[in-house]
């Protein structure tokens, strides 16, 4: 089969728009479903390590995702330029952009990872690790921090396929990634079949080797069967140009998506001032938090390559009616997840532990949250449509907006008056305010665009 053929096979550009959504969204959600659900069970896991190895985890949350944020940067400006791309029939671009992208995140991944290992004492320090947990954060980065070029690599890699319409294939490789993964976390962990025990280095091994085994397969799959690579020995002014493109992009999506963990860093360093067990509470609703996000998670990966193929062809009134669909989904489904949250959260949260105050510092984060749940997802959703548009600065301005404008100085006045309740309202109350923001914005664009380029772009 060729891979012009492969290309091809999934036009976003023509037919029902909400089916498309649908059809595309489902696989990827399912396969974040995996992925998630494995993260659960990974803190399940260290969780009967104690308390102790728990906080640990907790304060490598926001290292972790901020390196994934940028990351996303990478998955983003692919995702857009390559379904852009695609819309405009332009196959050999979207292959230099593929393997150009892959290329240069691996190598920042490479040089993060690096810079990980070199300040983990200073970085952890400075999010409030105690010197009794400084041991155990450096455990397990000093494993974790070699996942990010794999991870980074393998994902760059299936976002160019979900621009060609293909999320199936990105549904599979990432469950199988999540199921290995819980496979050889208690092997890891506990010292299971006649492997040492590693407790928290178990954990984070068990994640680099499920990363790189996953990442061979991909690579060998994209370049021999679907035939989506160029020759990465391309002239140098060839590949700049690739790069140029791509992280015109990529780069205003890493800002969108750093913003994030950085601000979960200072919750995390505010919460420190409430003791390790706040921390360890806190650690588990947010990783509970992204299995019920997974939906929200699922439309924005679609939203881009659908935006970004339908107005590489011009079809501005598809992207209004995504809008509309979008809107509605994630409002409605976001006000029952609301309701579900709150009648399951303190079930939930005890599984991961026993504690009381560890416990009701995760169910009162999850019902403050909960609320905004569907705002939120349509700030996701409308950001990484900009990206899709190949217009990356207004979401760049909303995560900006809603984390440094809003949310910060609410989470400082709502600990002031209120303590940790106080500092989960601001989060509730910034998602909501961007999300009317992100919608509004999102209709100006299209319809700006539309004023620009009343016909197909070429």
């Amino acid at each position: 089969m060729s891979g012009d053929r492969i290309e091809k096979k999934q036009d976003l550009t023509q037919g029902p728009v909400a089916a498309h959504l649908r059809r595309q969204g489902t696989p990827f959600a399912l396969g974040l479903v995996a992925i998630f659900s494995f993260e659960a069970a990974d803190l399940f896991f260290i969780s009967k390590l104690g308390d102790a190895p728990l906080a640990a985890v907790s304060f490598a949350m926001p290292v972790i995702w901020l390196i994934y944020g940028i990351g996303i940067g990478f998955e983003a400006g692919a995702a857009s330029c390559v379904s852009r791309a695609i819309g405009r029939n332009r196959q050999d671009q979207a292959r230099r952009l593929t393997t150009d992208t892959m290329v240069l995140g691996t190598l920042a991944a490479l040089l993060l990872c690096l810079a990980g290992l070199a300040t983990i004492g200073p970085v952890f320090s400075l999010l409030g690790a105690t010197a009794g947990l400084m041991p155990l954060v450096t455990d397990y980065m000093s494993i974790w921090y070699w996942v990010a070029p794999l991870d980074i690599a393998l994902w760059t890699s299936l976002a160019s396929i979900r621009a060609r319409g293909n999320t199936l294939l990105e549904s599979k490789v990432i469950t199988v990634a999540a199921l290995l993964n819980l496979v050889l976390d208690p092997v890891f962990i506990f010292g299971l079949f006649g492997f040492p025990r590693m407790e928290i280095q178990g954990a984070a091994l068990a994640t680099l080797v499920a990363t790189a085994v996953m990442l061979l397969f991909t690579l060998a799959h994209l370049h021999f069967r679907l035939k989506v690579y160029a020759n990465p020995l391309a002239p140098l002014k060839v590949i700049f140009d690739s790069w140029r493109h791509m992280l015109h992009i990529g780069i205003p999506a890493m800002i969108t998506n750093a913003i994030i963990p950085v601000s979960s860093g200072i919750v995390v360093a505010m919460i420190a001032t409430y003791g390790v067990d706040a921390v360890a509470g806190f650690g588990i609703a947010m990783r509970i938090e992204p299995i019920f996000l997974i939906p929200f998670y699922a439309l924005s990966a679609v939203a881009s390559p659908f935006f970004g193929q339908n107005i590489g062809s011009g079809n501005f009134d598809r992207l209004q009616e995504a809008r509309r669909i979008i809107t509605r989904f994630c409002l409605g489904f976001g006000l029952a997840l609301a309701i579900v949250l709150i009648l399951i959260a303190k079930p939930l949260t005890g599984l991961f532990s026993q504690s009381e105050s560890i416990q009701m510092v995760a169910v009162h984060y999850l019902w403050i949250a909960a609320t905004s749940y569907g705002a939120y997802g349509l700030v996701m959703s409308v950001n990484a449509s900009f990206n899709g548009m190949g217009r990356p600065i207004p979401g760049v301005v909303i995560s900006v907006c809603r984390v440094i404008i809003v949310f910060l100085p609410l989470a400082l006045l709502g600990r002031h008056l209120f303590e940790m309740p106080g500092l989960f309202a601001a989060t509730t109350i910034s998602n909501l305010l961007m999300g009317t923001v992100a919608y509004i914005w999102l209709g100006r664009q299209v319809n700006q665009a539309r004023s620009i380029s009343p016909q197909p772009s070429p």
